[in-house]
């Protein structure tokens, strides 16, 4: 899809702090993070909605691979997975890591974002990025 902003990562032409990549999934950190560490994992081919992802179950095991990954970078107590799929229209699973007092009261508030310098941003990717594909 040509005006898709997630078609245009995959293809390199907007840069992305790069956590996760096999052949069929890409996982980089979302730029209006909920948390440190924060991460969208999408599909390199396009397909508008999780559910349409050939492979189901094999782009849940590359989320609990990115997800392990990152609580370990990042020492979250937890990780939350959203497909809501309205924000861009390709399917993406968020990978929300979750702390004590972290502003997300019962669940996941998507308009608590996170100011975190680019500085840091890259240095949490490169970590998770090191173990992922390790």
């Amino acid at each position: 899809m040509n005006d898709c902003i997630f078609c245009k990562i995959v293809k390199g032409d907007i840069p992305c702090f790069k956590v996760y990549e096999d052949e069929k999934f890409l996982g980089f950190l979302d730029i209006k993070p909920l948390n440190p560490g924060n991460s969208l994992l999408i599909t390199k081919e396009h397909y508008r909605w999780v559910y349409d992802v050939p492979g189901f179950g094999n782009y849940w095991e590359a989320a609990k691979k990115l997800a392990l990954a990152t609580q370990k970078v990042v020492r979250s107590n937890s990780i939350n997975f959203l497909t809501l799929g309205y924000e861009v229209p390709h399917a993406h699973i968020r990978i929300v890591p979750r702390f004590e007092n972290d502003g997300h009261i019962d669940g996941i508030r998507t308009t608590a974002i996170k100011q975190i310098p680019k500085e840091e941003m890259k240095q949490i990717a490169e970590k998770i990025n090191k173990i992922t594909s390790g």
